[in-house]
């Protein structure tokens, strides 16, 4: 007998208007090839509900006056957690090692501020709190890390603070054995550490959630633009030049390019590492931009 999950098909029409929808609320974009892939992570909501179709549920989303908390479990479902610790780790040296001495030998204004703009289970931030606490940072500046994520529950573990051997497939051995306790079978960050980062979740495609956030000179939003849409990447990338300070910094994945859009960052090369930088442009140029 087949399951109710197969019986429901997400349907051509369907799957268009409830994954454009989807990518106008999330800036995750599912093109023809990928239809099976979203109805199979949707699929126990809709049958959750009681729901005959997938069109049933992209009412519920579209219309109900109540389903803010039903998008919040779409991007627990939808969430990819592929983070491990010390990720393209010459990012977080550039950093630790020259940007931050800069913009103290600058004179710029503190605390300074670092936000972590995709950071799924929280990887990535403990990350840079390890390599600033190696380098003595905290006890030179204050500095507040800010890790947020779309998914309410990979905020959730990050909060939590344990994890298992597949996150740390690239963080040396003794700084595994000096920042995290060994607890059955998985390894907990050192308090000390784990509170150096503020968690919360934040939708990067709502301006007013991530605009006090993106006040933060250095900025890390890596390995999600790869979901997204040219549309959905122009729009956050816009976002994080409007509130962005001058410098400012913006690190993305090692796979991901904003070349080949107009905007207002300049690649450079920081300390053996690739970062945008944000540069100062005539208001007719930031205009234009924001047009695209």
């Amino acid at each position: 007998m087949r399951s109710k999950r197969d019986v429901l098909g997400l349907t051509g029409n369907a799957f268009t208007i409830l994954r454009d929808l989807i990518h106008e609320r999330t800036g995750l974009y599912y093109d023809d090839g990928k239809r099976d892939l979203l109805a199979d992570r949707l699929a126990p909501l809709v049958i959750e509900h009681g729901f005959d179709s997938f069109l049933d549920y992209y009412y519920l989303l579209k219309y109900n006056s109540y389903s803010s908390d039903e998008w919040q479990r779409v991007m627990d479902v939808l969430a990819v957690p592929e983070t491990y610790f010390w990720r393209e780790v010459d990012q977080i040296h550039a950093l630790v090692n020259v940007l931050i001495p800069q913009y103290v030998d600058e004179g710029r204004p503190i605390p300074i501020r670092i936000w972590s703009a995709a950071c799924s289970t929280g990887e990535e931030p403990l990350s840079i709190a390890i390599a600033l606490n190696e380098a003595g940072w905290f006890q030179k500046a204050p500095i507040e890390i800010y890790g947020t994520d779309a998914s309410p529950l990979a905020i959730a573990r990050a909060q939590h603070g344990l994890y298992r051997e597949r996150s740390f497939r690239s963080l040396p051995l003794k700084l595994r054995l000096k920042y995290f306790e060994e607890k059955d079978g998985q390894w907990q960050i050192k308090p000390e550490i784990h509170a150096r980062v503020r968690w919360g979740v934040a939708n990067l495609m709502v301006e007013s959630e991530i605009a006090h956030l993106a006040t933060a000179p250095f900025i890390f939003c890596r390995n999600v633009f790869i979901y997204f849409s040219e549309e959905a990447i122009r729009k956050v990338v816009d976002q994080f030049y409007r509130h962005m300070p001058t410098p400012g910094y913006l690190f993305i994945g090692a796979s991901e390019s904003l070349v080949r859009l107009s905007t207002g960052f300049e690649l450079q090369e920081i300390g053996g590492a690739f970062v945008y930088v944000k540069r100062d442009a005539p208001q007719s140029e930031r205009t234009q931009w924001s047009d695209h």
